[in-house]
Order: C-alpha cells, then structure tokens, then sequence
C-alpha cells in the first residue's frame, strides 16, 4: 500500500502509520475499558433490580441512579464525562420506553434498533467505497479523503468496518428474537444485553488489532508552507 499524503499535522497526532493512528483513534472512540464498563454499569443495575423486584419504575430509577453516580465520580475527578452521559442518555431513552408500555422488556427496543442502525449505515459505507473507518485516518492526516487514493487503504477500512458491524449484526439477530417473544423477555434480554455489550466490543477491537498489528502503512504528512 502506498502512502497516505495530507496537509499539514494536526497538533493532537503523533503517529507515523495507518495502523497505530486507526488503533490509537478507535481506543479513544470506545472510550477504554472504563468507558465501556461505564456503558454496561446503568444496564446491569437495571436488568439485576427488574428481576430481583419485578417492578420498572423501580428498575429504571436503579438503572438511572447508577448512570448518575457515575457522572459524579467523572465530574469529581475532572475527567470527561462523555461516556458516562452517553450511557446516561441510553437509560433515559430505555426508560422512556420501559415507563410508557409499562414492560421491561421495551427498555431494550431502542438499542436493538440502535445497533440495526449502526449496522446498516455501515454496509452502506463499504459498499459505496467510503468505509467508515477511512474517516480515522482522515482526522489524523488532516484530509479526510486522502485515504481513498490508495485501494489498497481502502481495502483494510473495509475489513476494519466490517469488524465493527459484526457485533452490531449478532446483538440485533440475538436479541430481537427473543424481543419479540410471548411474555416478559427481560429476564433473557438483560442477560444478553450484557454479554453482548463490552465483552463484545472487546472481542471486535482484539480481532482489529491483530489485523492492524499485520501491517505497517507510512502516513506522509506534507509539510505546512
């Protein structure tokens, strides 16, 4: 693969290759394993106190009070709460649908059509040639089309992409299924919801590493006049 030109560096960018810039920008994107510990916390307080109570206003004020909590340990130590309200909005949106029908199992309507979503805009982008991950690269070099010279870029964007719809394609083809089951689904859903949440995602970004960790594609930034 040849190498990718740019204008000039942005100042936040110290990375000589495709692969350390697409590992170092999806570790950020993700948040870490905090940041996705702190999107499966709200969850799993929600799901554990449905089933130990049977009652959803009770489930979600646990669910909420968790994403809460969370939000104050980010704000008193003074660092970003983006994932944390991130999460705190998705528990907002489950509760909404939860508290409105009156069934548990509607909380997690919204992330399944979420991920189907997540997915669809995805295939998209690989199909059409403009694989989301591509994107990665372009904020690091300052174009955010350069990368779209070189087919062979092109190419790992696409498998990189397509690792990320993976997981997004086996939550929807899991979960709503059993969404639309006969009866209350929530004591399958949440379970679900959980070990197809981060240790999913975990799953996708280890398989992208070793994938990124295959190759070493120069980034050429040219220099400012």
């Amino acid at each position: 693969m040849s190498e990718v030109k740019a204008g000039a560096e942005p100042e936040s960018t110290a990375h000589d290759t495709v692969e350390a810039a697409v590992r170092a920008q999806l570790n950020k994107a993700l948040g870490g394993v905090r940041g996705m510990a702190e999107a499966a916390v709200p969850t799993i307080a929600f799901t554990g106190t449905y089933v130990a109570v049977k009652d959803v206003k009770t489930a979600v004020a646990a669910g909420v009070g968790a994403a809460v909590l969370l939000l104050i340990v980010r704000l008193v130590q003074r660092s970003s709460p983006q994932f944390v309200l991130n999460s705190l909005i998705g528990i907002a949106i489950a509760a909404f649908f939860a508290l409105r029908s009156g069934k548990a199992e509607n909380a997690f309507l919204p992330g399944i059509m979420l991920n189907a979503g997540y997915a669809a805009a995805m295939i998209f982008s690989i199909v059409v040639r403009w694989p989301v991950v591509g994107f990665i690269i372009g904020s690091v070099t300052g174009d955010p089309t350069a990368w779209r010279a070189d087919p062979g870029i092109v190419r790992l964007c696409s498998r990189l992409t397509w690792l990320l719809v993976l997981p997004c394609v086996v939550r929807v083809a899991v979960q709503y299924p059993i969404y639309l089951a006969d009866g209350d689904q929530s004591g399958l859903l949440g379970p679900a919801k959980i070990v197809m949440g981060w240790p999913l995602q975990v799953a996708a970004l280890a398989a992208m590493v070793w994938l990124l960790a295959r190759g070493r594609t120069p980034i050429k930034r040219e220099e400012p006049a």
